[in-house]
């Protein structure tokens, strides 16, 4: 099988719900289109958006600390700038966030929903200036090989969902693991060209199931058990523009 893009996803608020897509639109030096635009500071942060740096996301309400926020379904309207955003049992709510008022009634919606699981008090900060709350400061497009999670479930006997990785691209046809000898190779991904930068080191987030929010899995001490490492996916860099789609050829030159 010819590798292919089997998948996109965007994560507009960092820490919350995957949202395919059908296509992106990629561009030269910059990050994935609409991905962690926003974070919510659990405590003070450091953030300053006027200077706006890298800061840990330890610092922020994710996954690797609070399991609950995989139970909350969201959907982000790019046009209107508003998050949608429900669970099970309590009100929707639909937050404008660019503006005061609409970070607030989401910081007050999350806080009414963890509760004391929540160290806070949380406020909802916004991306300036290019930048975006990524994990790593070389993180702008993030890939994983689905044939390295699936030599991964046939290692554990056990299956893993893919979302549990959180990343932009999902690509299938590739040998496992080789994704993490792309360090410095040219990717062609549809329309766009894209270069690897490093490998993606994986935390107590992708212990947590994307559905349930229960923590059921140590991925992290299964990668350290079976391959030696803790990497899975490759954070990219994109070096042309182009479009991305569901179904588009990969090629490594």
């Amino acid at each position: 099988m010819s590798a292919r893009l089997a998948s996109l996803y965007r994560h507009p608020v960092k820490g919350f719900t995957p949202e395919r897509v059908p296509e992106a639109q990629l561009r030269a030096g910059q990050h994935f289109p609409h991905d962690r635009l926003f974070a919510v500071e659990d405590g003070p942060s450091g953030f300053d958006p006027a200077a706006p740096g890298h800061v840990s996301k330890w610092r922020f309400a994710v996954l690797a600390k609070l399991g609950e926020l995989a139970r909350v379904r969201t959907r982000y309207d790019e046009a209107a700038g508003v998050f949608h955003v429900e669970s099970a049992g309590v009100r929707p709510l639909a937050a404008d966030l660019g503006c005061d008022a609409g970070r607030q009634a989401l910081a007050d919606w999350l806080q009414a929903y963890l509760g004391e699981a929540a160290s806070g008090p949380l406020r909802v900060v916004a991306h300036g200036a290019g930048h975006r709350f990524m994990d790593h400061p070389q993180g702008y497009v993030s890939l994983i090989n689905l044939e390295s999670v699936r030599d991964l479930e046939q290692r554990l006997g056990a299956p893993v969902d893919p979302r549990r990785f959180r990343a932009n691209l999902y690509v299938e046809g590739l040998e496992p693991w080789s994704e993490l000898d792309l360090l410095g190779a040219t990717l062609r991904i549809g329309e766009a060209t894209l270069s690897g930068t490093r490998p993606i080191v994986r935390c107590m987030a992708t212990h947590v199931h994307p559905e349930t929010g229960e923590r059921d899995l140590d991925v992290a001490g299964a990668l350290h058990a079976h391959y030696g490492h803790v990497f899975c996916g490759l954070y990219l860099r994109v070096k042309a523009d182009g479009a991305v789609r569901e179904g588009d050829p990969v090629s490594v030159r």
